[in-house]
């Protein structure tokens, strides 16, 4: 043991030990009851046997349920059954929502109403829930019953009421996000596990929110409020991959009592011989062992395994689509969900073509339960397809035809080829099949080895197969058609979106970077675009076609002296398709290609463009900017120039509630098209200047594209911009302002466009930019009006009002049409390619409100 001489100084410890002590500090003062909690999971399942749970004895004494609470009168069972777990995993669960979730719902809520209503949630979550099992008992229901006698260590009971209570504190995106997944997240469990502790916590995550309501009444909103295209894809790509994953909880489960757990009989019993099956059971009368039998020698082996898991497997693919604005994922998911409910509602017995006359034997006392497990098998599935119907308009994103028709086209083949190799072989193979088949029989039974076995519980078997040869081929057709179907799947989304290829895609990018197309180029590289390119390859053209009309997103990209030829040639190709070209935001330098032409123009905006080499905010024109700045500066708010993906997860997640709580303040949806959103932030190439104070705590964010010449970034264009309600006057001037300093130092750097205000304009714009003749008059007043009326939504006029601060250069931006007949089309088309997801009843509500 070494000594400290006398008058030396103690060793200091590590700067990085000091930050991480205080940092637990912190964390230990702003939710001690979190971390009180998650140590007493902790020291509980320690003492208790933290990998297999605690003894028997210890279950019956302080695990809570119908025979606990009702027949042994262990009356505080409700709350001692929350500090318990399981098992080891469940308790590397516990602690992380203890510490993650609950400590979230403290710091919004303060640690008093934690505690109330971590108590209230664990009683009454399980009190309800032993109440509805007592009345199930009394009536003879079957799963009450049949769950009586179960013990539940549950610590996620009072956790889902906790978060739920805490929504009402958060803001509109998390509130929003915290409720629709916690739901989701309690009625999978309960319909795929079914344990009590799966309808405690249903009912505590309903009592939760109750209380949180009460707590904070002037917050309570419980309808739906718009979210931003991004925000509803993600939820309901969650929503659906949690539909999806649900019968993996068959398998973890301990126990399976819910109402679609179709593969618990296979995890939890042994499979008989099937020749012993076909002798007890196809040659005689069916008994209710008989088909538990059959159902356990259906599913027994890896094949029809597969053909249950795979198509969940698709549905997963699917929601990955989903999240990325796909139209091919929520087509997928809508065919795949649609397909199951019909098929179960055929085998079920549910449809009357099919009939299933010993399932429906409604004057007994038990079937309406059967019946009950029927439906819901159903309208699970085809709920979730009619509510991606319901919103198909948020995944904008289409895929290249060509590769949607090789997709169905490869689906029904293999279908068709796999159908006819199980019915000729089996032909072949008809004495490897007890009972014989006949070619009916194996004509009739082709559904069910591509149908998921969960489906088919309850359905006759005709014949089982009795060797190896004959078994592969019965259990693994279903799973060769399934895979094709996952591989062609995610071939198909990996693919380019409509008319954009890798290929283009990696062209245009190439185009782009050389120089040309002016400062708002980079929105080519956008999802949604189309591509042309003139037989050069020198140049490109992004648009998009909307109601027969083709609106290009931008000038020509690519080399000037051949932009000319390039329009002319891009107008004959929609002319052979049958659309009406038009050229949208373009800069002044090509209205005299277009005259002749003989094409109509009319302004429709103007760019604001910045000189950072002559940057110089001083004077008094300049006095808002530098207060901004200054503002900035004393309180502690500091400029971050970063991309998306050097962003952390809290940072991320900061930007998309901003983006939200900006979005939900919209009257219409929000805007598309030369608009971004946060989908558009994620390209490599586009930077981002956040305002972030000393808590890490992001104010505003800006997005800003590149513009190129011969591979160098020569100017910047701003893009998105969002700014929390709360945050400091003047941040956005701020931002902007910081990032004119920093370009100022960068020689390279000729310009930084602030982009236009669609539907704005100084006034300033003549000669062929006012429109020609009559139709260019009466083009520009339709301009004008529809520019007062949406200014009220989406502040067009002011945001150019904004802008003007900072002294720039006005650059018109132009419409450029060949006829003035189609002018209302073309109008039409505007509309929605700015707004794709408008639905009938937001318009005429819009228009209501013009009045």
């Amino acid at each position: 043991m070494t000594r400290q001489r006398p008058g030396t100084a103690p060793p200091r410890a590590s700067p990085r030990w000091t930050s991480l002590r205080r940092a637990a500090r912190r964390r230990a003062a702003r939710q001690p009851v979190a971390l009180a909690y998650a140590l007493a999971l902790l020291v509980m399942a320690l003492a208790t046997g933290p990998l297999h749970g605690p003894a028997r004895h210890v279950r019956l004494l302080l695990g809570t349920g119908y025979e606990s609470v009702v027949d042994e009168g262990h009356w505080w069972t409700p709350l001692t059954s929350v500090f318990f777990v399981d098992n080891g995993a469940e308790l590397l669960l516990a602690l992380a929502g203890a510490v993650v979730l609950v400590g979230y719902a403290e710091r919004l809520m303060g640690s008093g109403r934690t505690i109330i209503v971590f108590a209230g949630s664990a009683v009454l979550g399980a009190a309800g829930g032993i109440l509805l099992q007592d009345a199930g008992v009394a009536g003879g229901e079957l799963w009450s019953r049949g769950v009586s006698e179960l013990f539940a260590l549950d610590p996620f009971t009072p956790i889902f009421g906790t978060i739920m209570a805490a929504s009402c504190y958060a803001g509109p995106l998390w509130r929003r996000r915290i409720r629709v997944l916690t739901i989701s997240a309690a009625l999978v469990l309960l319909l795929y596990s079914g344990q009590p502790s799966d309808v405690y916590r249903l009912i505590a995550a309903l009592v939760g929110l109750g209380i949180g309501a009460l707590f904070r009444p002037s917050r309570i909103d419980f309808t739906w409020r718009r979210s931003s295209h991004h925000e509803t894809r993600t939820l309901l790509a969650a929503v659906a991959g949690v539909l999806a994953v649900g019968p993996l909880i068959t398998i973890f489960s301990g126990a399976r009592f819910g109402l679609l757990a179709p593969l618990g009989l296979l995890l939890t019993q042994d499979v008989p011989a099937a020749t012993d099956v076909v002798d007890r059971c196809l040659l005689g009368n069916i008994t209710r062992q008989c088909v538990h039998e059959l159902t356990l020698e259906r599913i027994g082996g890896a094949g029809p395994v597969l053909v249950s898991l795979l198509p969940l497997l698709t549905l997963l693919v699917a929601a990955f689509g989903l999240a990325r604005g796909r139209r091919f994922a929520a087509w997928l998911a809508i065919v795949v969900n649609a397909g199951m409910a019909v098929l179960g509602a055929w085998y079920y017995g549910l449809l009357p073509v099919s009939g299933q006359p010993y399932v429906w034997h409604w004057h007994s006392a038990h079937y309406w339960e059967i019946a009950l497990v029927l439906v819901v098998s159903v309208l699970v599935p085809l709920a979730t397809a009619i509510v991606l119907a319901a919103n198909l308009r948020r995944f904008p994103v289409r895929g290249r035809p060509g590769r949607r028709r090789r997709f169905a086209l490869t689906v029904v083949l293999s279908f068709l080829g796999l159908a006819s190799l199980y019915v000729g072989a089996g032909w072949l193979l008809r004495d490897s099949f007890r009972p014989r088949v006949a070619l009916i029989d194996l004509v009739t039974d082709v559904p069910e080895r591509f149908i998921p076995v969960g489906f088919l519980r309850l359905e006759r078997l005709s014949f089982l197969p009795t060797d190896w040869v004959s078994a592969t081929l019965y259990q693994w057709v279903g799973p060769v058609f399934w895979i094709i179907v996952i591989v062609g799947a995610i071939l198909s989304l990996r693919s380019g979106t409509a008319g954009v290829s890798r290929d283009d895609q990696a062209r245009l990018r190439e185009i782009l970077t050389r120089g040309g197309g002016g400062s708002l180029a980079f929105m080519a590289t956008w999802e949604g675009n189309s591509i042309w390119f003139n037989r050069a390859g020198d140049v490109a053209i992004a648009y998009r076609v909307v109601n027969g009309v083709a609106i290009t997103t931008t000038e020509p990209i690519g080399r000037a002296e051949h932009g000319a030829q390039a329009i002319s040639d891009f107008a004959t190709m929609c002319d052979d398709h049958g659309w009406i070209p038009v050229f949208y935001s373009l800069h002044g330098s090509w209205q005299a290609t277009f005259s002749r032409m003989g094409w109509q123009s009319m302004g429709i905006g103007e760019e604001t463009v910045l000189r950072p080499r002559s940057w110089d905010p001083t004077g008094r024109k300049w006095q808002d900017i530098r207060s901004s700045v200054n503002r900035a500066d004393r309180a502690g708010v500091r400029a971050v120039w970063t991309d998306h993906k050097a962003l952390g997860v809290l940072q991320s997640l900061q930007i998309t509630e901003i983006s939200e709580l900006w979005v939900q303040e919209k009257e219409l949806p929000e805007l598309g098209f030369t608009l971004g959103g946060l989908d558009e932030l994620r390209d490599p190439a586009v930077r981002l200047m956040l305002a972030v104070d000393a808590d890490e705590r992001v104010h505003a964010v800006t997005s800003w594209m590149p513009s190129y010449r011969d591979g160098i970034v020569v100017g910047w264009t701003l893009d998105f911009m969002r700014r929390r309600p709360d945050s400091m006057n003047g941040v956005m001037e701020f931002l902007i302002a910081r990032t004119m300093q920093m370009m100022s130092e960068q020689p390279e750097i000729e310009f930084l466009s602030l982009s236009a205000a669609p539907l704005a304009q100084t006034g300033a714009q003549t000669g062929a930019g006012a429109g020609q003749g009559r139709s260019g008059s009466v083009a520009a007043r339709m301009m004008d009006f529809l520019g007062r009326s949406l200014e009220p939504v989406y502040g067009f006029r002011s945001l150019l009002a904004f802008k003007r601060k900072f002294q720039p250069e006005f650059h018109p931006l132009f419409l450029n049409y060949p006829d003035p007949v189609a002018l209302p089309a073309i109008g039409i088309a505007l509309a929605r390619a700015y707004l794709p997801t408008l639905s009938m009843r937001e318009a005429l509500a819009f228009a209501r409100g013009l009045r």
